[in-house]
């Protein structure tokens, strides 16, 4: 199923869609700040597994999406000098490392304690974490060695994807440009990877 959302103004009915089959352990492909991504929620752990049999990602190599940074001090341990570095670069196209909180499902992490988090500047999947009421557990649709058309364009990753997915996410051509990884574990930010924002 391709459902067409707009980011600047994304349709209620079409978020409920979604928050609906995620609800249901379902799997989505969805636009970001950054490149398209799969999703599920965090609460699903059948969902998730979808995910990593899907990419053949192992347990730390999975980030949620939260809707702010109320949202991420729930699910991370956040203190000031981390929180004032997240708070000047988000909502944004960054990936913070932090060690996890006590509400991210043992399942879900696997063996580390940390958590990698995003607060994207795209209304789309700002709006179906609201609706769904927790994190989504996420995943890029690309390799960072892999950048060809049907990573960006949305028809395309429906064509490849239709069959291991619940539904593709229209929201306009997406990006090549990964986020930038920012591991904030030790209080100094260490950037672990290159991508889309500059850090403040």
């Amino acid at each position: 199923m391709l459902v067409k959302i707009y980011p600047e103004n994304p349709n209620p009915k079409e978020i409920d869609r979604i928050v609906e089959i995620l609800r249901n352990d379902g799997v989505v492909i969805y636009p970001t700040d950054g490149v398209y991504a799969f999703g599920c929620a965090l609460s699903s752990l059948k969902a998730i597994e979808r995910i990593k049999t899907i990419r053949g990602k192992r347990d730390d190599e999975l980030t949620i999406v939260c809707d702010g940074l109320s949202c991420i001090s729930e699910y991370a341990r956040v203190d000031n000098g981390q929180f004032r570095i997240m708070k000047r670069n988000l909502p944004g196209p960054f990936t913070f490392i932090l060690q996890a909180s006590s509400r991210v499902p043992v399942k879900a992490l696997g063996r580390r304690k940390t958590v990698a988090v995003r607060y994207p500047a795209n209304n789309i999947p700002v709006a179906i974490v609201e609706g769904l009421g927790v994190p989504m557990v996420t995943a890029s649709v690309k390799d960072p060695d892999e950048v060809t058309e049907y990573t960006t364009d949305p028809e395309l990753i429906h064509e490849r994807y239709a069959r291991q997915v619940d539904a593709v996410i229209d929201g306009g051509y997406g990006s090549v440009v990964p986020t930038t990884l920012v591991d904030l574990i030790s209080g100094e930010p260490e950037i672990l990877r290159e991508g889309g924002g500059d850090l403040a």
